[in-house]
This record gives C-alpha cells, sequence and structure tokens, in this order.
C-alpha cells in the first residue's frame, strides 16, 4: 500500500467500544444519573489500580487538581514550585487556590522537573515553599525520589499531576502513589477517558475527606455545609465508562509502548531527537514526542503524508498572556517548546499505520 492510499492517522483518537455504551445505558435506565454508587465504585477501583487507600472523582482534570492541592493544605499566600512546561491548567490550579505557582526549569532529555533547579527556585525564597507540583508530563513519571526528599527536606506537600500518565511506574510503583496526593484527568485523549472526568487519589484518610467535601459543596451529609466547597463532582454517567477504559487500561498503556517502540525504531537514522526513558521507570507514552530543530519542516511534511502532529505546548506558562507578571527566563522549557512535536501513539495506530509513519520518516530523511 503507498502512502498515499493509507488513511489520515490522527494524533488521537478515543478507545470506546460496545461494553461502554452498554454500561452507559444502564446506567440512564436506572434514573441514578449524577453522583451515585457508580461513582463510588469507580473510586474504589481507580485507587486500587494506584495502589493507595482512596479515590475522589470530580469532573475533570483541572478540578481534580485544584481539590487535591486543596485537600493538601494549600491556600491563600501559599507558594507552589511547578513546571512552566505543561498544560495551563497546571499553574492554574495554583492560583484558584489563591497561592502562588513559582517555576523552576525542566531536564532537556525528559521534560520534567529538574530537582536542582528546584532547589534553587525554593533557595531563592529563603526556603519558602508549601507543595511541590511535578507533572509526569507525556506519561513519563517525574525524578520523584529527588522531588519527594527536597519536600521533606522542606517540609512541604507533593502533588502530582498525573494527568497524561495513567499506567506509568516509578521504581516499580504507580503514579499516584508517589506524593501526598495526585490528580488524574479523563479528558478524550487520555489514555483512558471518562467523556470529561478527573480523579484524586491519595493514602491520607484526611486529604481524602477534604477532598471529598470540596468537591461536594462543603458538605458533610446531606445539609451540613461545613466549609466552602464546589460542585466539582462526577456523575454516574462518566464512572459508567471510566469502570470499562479502567479494565482495559493496561491494554491501552501496553499499545503505546508497542507503538513507541516502532516508531523509535523507525526513527533511528532520522534526525530527530526520540523520548528519553530513564532506568526504574516505565512511560505510559500518552504522547510520543521528539524534537527537532526544524519543526516547521517535519509538521508539513509529515501532514502532507497523511500523519496528524501535535505541538505540546509551543508557549511555555511562564509567556502566556494571563502570566505576563512572571519575569523570569526558563531557558531550557524555552528551548523545548520550540522544537518539540508528538507523533501518533495512541492504541488506534496499527501496525500499518507504524509503517506508514517509518515510509514517511523514510521520505524525511532523504530529503
Amino acid at each position: 500500500m503507498s502512502l498515499e492510499d493509507h488513511r489520515e492517522i490522527p494524533i488521537a483518537e478515543p478507545a470506546l467500544g460496545t461494553e461502554e455504551r452498554e454500561r452507559v445505558g444502564e446506567v440512564l435506565d436506572s434514573g441514578m444519573i449524577a453522583d451515585g454508587e457508580e461513582v463510588r465504585a469507580f473510586e474504589r477501583e481507580f485507587a486500587t489500580a494506584c495502589h493507595v487507600d482512596h479515590g475522589v472523582a470530580t469532573s475533570n482534570g483541572t478540578t481534580a487538581l485544584h481539590t487535591a492541592l486543596r485537600a493538601c493544605g494549600v491556600g491563600e499566600g501559599d507558594t507552589v514550585v511547578t513546571t512552566p512546561f505543561s498544560f495551563v491548567a497546571t499553574a492554574n490550579a495554583v492560583r484558584f487556590c489563591g497561592a502562588e505557582p513559582v517555576f523552576a526549569d525542566i531536564d532537556p532529555e525528559t521534560y520534567n522537573l529538574d530537582p536542582t533547579a528546584v532547589r534553587e527556585a525554593i533557595e531563592i525564597r529563603g526556603g519558602d515553599v508549601d507543595a511541590i507540583l511535578p507533572v509526569h508530563l507525556y506519561g513519563l513519571p517525574a525524578p520523584m525520589d529527588e522531588l519527594t526528599a527536597l519536600a521533606a527536606e522542606y517540609d512541604a506537600a507533593v502533588v502530582e499531576d498525573a494527568a497524561q500518565a495513567h499506567g506509568a511506574r516509578y521504581r516499580g510503583e504507580p503514579v499516584g502513589s508517589l506524593g501526598d496526593a495526585a490528580a488524574f484527568s479523563f479528558y478524550p485523549t487520555k489514555n483512558m477517558t471518562t467523556g470529561e472526568g478527573g480523579m484524586v487519589v491519595t493514602d491520607d484518610e484526611a486529604v481524602a475527606d477534604r477532598a471529598a467535601r470540596f468537591v461536594n459543596h462543603g458538605r458533610d451529609d446531606q445539609y451540613d455545609h461545613v466549609e466552602l466547597g464546589h460542585n466539582f463532582r462526577m456523575t454516574n454517567i462518566a464512572a459508567a465508562i471510566g469502570r470499562v477504559q479502567l479494565k482495559r487500561l493496561s491494554r491501552f498503556v501496553r499499545a503505546r509502548r508497542d507503538n513507541a517502540a516502532a516508531l523509535t525504531e523507525a526513527l533511528a537514522d532520522a534526525p530527530v531527537d526520540p523520548p528519553t526513558v530513564p532506568d526504574g521507570v516505565e512511560h505510559a507514552f500518552h504522547q510520543y514526542t521528539v524534537r527537532t530543530p526544524d519543526r516547521e519542516r517535519l509538521v508539513e511534511h509529515l501532514d502532507d503524508h497523511g500523519v496528524d502532529t501535535g505541538v505540546y505546548y509551543p508557549t511555555p506558562i511562564h509567556e502566556q498572556p494571563a502570566y505576563d507578571g512572571v519575569d523570569e527566563r526558563f531557558p531550557v522549557a524555552e528551548r523545548a517548546a520550540d522544537e518539540v512535536v508528538s507523533l501518533p501513539v495512541h492504541p488506534g495506530v496499527s501496525e500499518a499505520d507504524c509503517e506508514a509513519i517509518a515510509d514517511a520518516l523514510a521520505l524525511y530523511q532523504a530529503q
């Protein structure tokens, strides 16, 4: 089959099947479509998958992150060190708590927080830090040993932004179990989906209780509202989808890893840098992200051959208009933003698709 005859290969493709449709139908037939026992079951099952005791479902990944930070005590005037190279929701969630996001630069190989830069950011502020917010970017776990050690040294909480890392592992343990709390997203492009949705996971019962109140109007029971809260609840409809997707997650991640291996082989002689996977971590490949100083030409070439691409993220958070008060520079993140591009790696990418991508890359190499 020629490249011209091959299908267009999308950068993302939600994998929803018959069982998800059947489970949603059962919830609709029950009439119990809002928050309820389906959500409670999903919370328990997802927490178990993360090797933690508690899960609190939310309406999306941003509300999960906001909730996790609040439940860990982040509030007005606090300081949270995080990465400038992420989706803007990472820093927005800090601001929603009334806290200040303080950025630290990233590792040029992994695109995750650089622990040395984190220490520098903390010390510049005289050791004043209330939380560290690492992002497991593209599905690759951040260097949690170093970051949790820093947090312990400065008496700070650790909240994992695991929005892109379902199924990833660090030193044999699943992400979500490595800090005081973690937040996941179930947006349609993620490694598993509920349509929209999120989850806070933690081993700390007090954190879980605060999170559960915060997402449900601050209530302890039906009519006792003991603190200010939001309606960040998940629906039974979303949870029904999530429970099926969770059962399929290991297959989804295995397919992503297999596709990533095929892409890395295809890129052996290409003028691009493939993803780095450090020892001791298992990448979940939410994105397969390469870098090249000539990104525009590569994107145009792949587009001409029916291969969709994505740039995550072309503008670091500190350069966004909403963050125009940040006057620090983060050169490693800024360079990455100019050079990264992601290729299709999701479970919908077939062996024939991988061959088509490889053929397109071979033509690019020959130019």
